[in-house]
């Protein structure tokens, strides 16, 4: 059951990696899209600017490897970025379109406490997905983000307290992304990636 981690030059690739390799998991960072079709499942990291990442995707080839994967209703774990880009639009640097697989818009995080939040914070599990099997409530996860997710749909899994309650992760049918960073969430987060790779 090999785990495919998109490489589009922008993601925490090794962490992402070693983690599930860590877990006795077999894992491959590529940006060759054959290889993304090959996988059983596939991991989209990010870190960086949202036009920047959409960008990378649509140059490489990657986007139609990302909708083919969802399309055949492989397990797909987006991380951070990740997240983001998975969703209709992003304002950041300007009105970008994402992927579009998911509906909703990610917009400036506007609160009266230090951006980009980053650091360590609980989450409160709204639904009980595969993801979260074995967590207990309160556990505390690791972010670093300035911009967040806003959508109207009933696919929040959890959120977290930062100036005001943010969904942090969603999850519709074989889709599943975090706004947080599992790879650098302790035990909490190995235990997320454990779940993702018995998928």
């Amino acid at each position: 059951m090999k785990i495919a981690i998109i490489d589009y030059g922008m993601g925490n690739l090794k962490s992402v990696y070693k983690a599930f390799l860590s877990l006795g998991l077999e894992a491959q960072v590529t940006s060759d899209p054959k290889e993304i079709l090959k996988a059983d499942k596939v991991v989209l990291p990010g870190v960086g600017a949202f036009k920047d990442a959409m960008g990378e995707l649509n140059r490489s080839g990657l986007t139609e490897a990302i909708y083919e994967s969802v399309e055949k209703e492989k397990p797909f774990l987006g991380i951070c970025l990740g997240m983001q880009l998975l969703f209709d639009k992003s304002y950041e640097y300007g009105e970008v379109e994402g992927l579009k697989l998911l509906k909703g818009e990610i917009v400036k995080l506007d609160v009266p406490l230090k951006v980009p939040h980053m650091g360590w914070n609980t989450l409160n599990f709204i639904k009980k997905e595969p993801l979260f099997t074995g967590l207990s409530d309160n556990s505390y996860v690791y972010f670093v983000h300035s911009y967040y997710l806003e959508t109207q749909e009933d696919i929040v899994s959890s959120t977290t307290s930062y100036g005001k309650e943010i969904a942090v992760s969603v999850q519709k049918d074989n889709i599943f992304a975090t706004q947080f960073h599992p790879e650098k969430s302790g035990e909490v987060g190995l235990q997320m990636l454990k779940n993702f790779g018995g998928m």
